[in-house]
């Protein structure tokens, strides 16, 4: 029996997502949300989102790559936005296998692979399993790259019944409240919360969340950067130097894993450069992802 969220009040199905936008293919897992536009011979990118922001997060760099005349995909991790909640343990193994299976289901291959935050050790655990799908490596304030320090009211939340509990009474108003740390420029944060609130009406949001801190997904993936960067694949590194969510003083870590990344460090910018500095990364972006 799943604990009764009280704001949780929607199903996931065909009528509550008719609105939605994009399209939707059916995966092992469960249903995935996505959104894949460009034309058929544009090169192909693939987006990854973060820790609970859906895809909405890339609007202004999917619309730009679009435009620029790649092949652009996008989608809703599992738990997240309008793909499926399903009842499974939220690790790296389901995020990387829901990569792959959506890469298949769609015929994808050669990409160039993006992951923001906790879609970088998603990215990097499915280079390192599947090396052959990826041609080209972009990373956005990337989490993993040592472990998330917590503060007590979050890593109490991994506690059983506890973390329901507090999850139930306070975690709506954190979450929301929580995306002001992200952002730099506060003009964007009302923008942000709103579109935010959507998915979390829907039952399982928050049970994936809970699940997705206990099953380590914040902890250190450090290793797993260091074997993708024995790859070599051509690699670029953003990284916001107000962050507060990743702190910047990781990016110098990380290229100790990643020694050949290009790397840009954005100026007055928090945790997601590509929505707040367009004018600064979209250019580097799209120089990189063009060249051979």
């Amino acid at each position: 029996m799943s604990f009764p969220y009280l704001d949780e009040t929607k199903e996931l199905n065909d009528a509550t997502r008719k609105d939605a936008g994009g399209s939707f293919v059916t995966l092992p897992d469960g249903v995935t949300h996505y959104e894949l536009r460009g034309p058929e011979n544009g090169k192909p990118v693939v987006f990854v989102h973060g820790f609970s922001v859906p895809y909405f997060i890339f609007d202004i760099t999917f619309e730009f790559l679009v435009k620029s005349g790649f092949q652009v995909l996008r989608y809703d991790l599992f738990g997240r936005g309008f793909s499926d909640r399903p009842r499974a343990a939220y690790n790296i193994q389901l995020f990387v296998r829901q990569l792959k299976d959506l890469l298949d289901a769609l015929n994808f291959k050669d990409i160039a692979l993006l992951g923001l935050s906790m879609g970088g050790p998603i990215t990097a655990s499915f280079i390192r399993q599947y090396p052959g799908y990826v041609r080209k490596h972009v990373l956005i304030d990337p989490a993993g790259v040592q472990q998330t320090v917590l503060g007590r009211g979050i890593e109490a939340l991994k506690m059983p019944i506890f973390g329901e509990l507090a999850f139930g009474l306070f975690g709506s108003g954190v979450m929301v409240k929580s995306l002001a740390s992200d952002l730099f420029d506060p003009k964007a944060v009302e923008f942000f919360q709103s579109r935010y609130k959507i998915q979390m009406q829907f039952k399982g949001f928050k049970r994936a969340l809970l699940s997705t801190l206990r099953s380590n997904m914040l902890d250190s993936f450090y290793e797993t950067y260091a074997e993708v960067g024995k790859q070599q694949k051509p690699t670029l590194l953003f990284w916001g130097m107000d962050d507060k969510t990743t702190p910047f003083a990781n990016s110098e870590i990380l290229l100790t894993a990643l020694p050949h990344a290009e790397f840009h460090a954005i100026e007055n910018c928090g945790h997601i450069p590509h929505f707040e500095k367009p004018e600064i990364v979209n250019p580097i972006l799209l120089e990189f992802l063009s060249h051979v």
